[in-house]
Formats: C-alpha cells, structure tokens, sequence
C-alpha cells in the first residue's frame, strides 16, 4: 500500500480559552479525530474501535459533560472512553 497523501487531523473549534483549567471541556473531539486520522492511515478496526467506544460512552447520560447536558469533566469523559477501549 503507498503512503498515504499528507493529511491532518485535529478537532478544530478553537482553544476556548475562557474554560482553560476548569475540567469542563468535551474530550469527544479530540478523541474522534485521532479516529479519523487512524481511518485514513488504513487502520479501520481501530478507528472503528474509537468510535464504538465514544458511543457507547455517549449513551450513559453520567458520562457526558456539561455541553452535552451532563455532570462529567472533562477527565472523567476521557477515561470513560479509554477504558471503553480496554
């Protein structure tokens, strides 16, 4: 398989600095776009393997953060989500 065409992957919504520090800022982002980048490097299992993990987190309303009308930070979300992984 040749290399792929140089591409970048990053959430891009800004440094939102006005909740720096707070632990109130939504991981999902960030997460999924390390999916989309292992996508486009041909790493569909463990892109797959992300996405199924942040749905599954997503669907327990404890989990979320505060954007997405729950009570998690920002740290609790991400871990959720790693340990979805594991």
């Amino acid at each position: 398989m040749p290399w792929p065409a140089i591409s970048g992957a990053e959430p891009v919504y800004g440094s939102e600095p006005d909740i720096a520090g707070q632990g109130i800022a939504n991981p999902i982002g960030q997460i999924w776009s390390g999916a989309m980048m292992l996508e486009h490097l041909g790493e569909t299992e463990a892109a797959a393997a992300i996405i199924k993990a942040i749905e599954s987190v997503l669907a327990i309303a404890k989990l979320r953060t505060r954007d997405l009308g729950g009570p998690a930070d920002t740290t609790a979300c991400g871990k959720a989500v790693a340990e979805a992984l594991a």
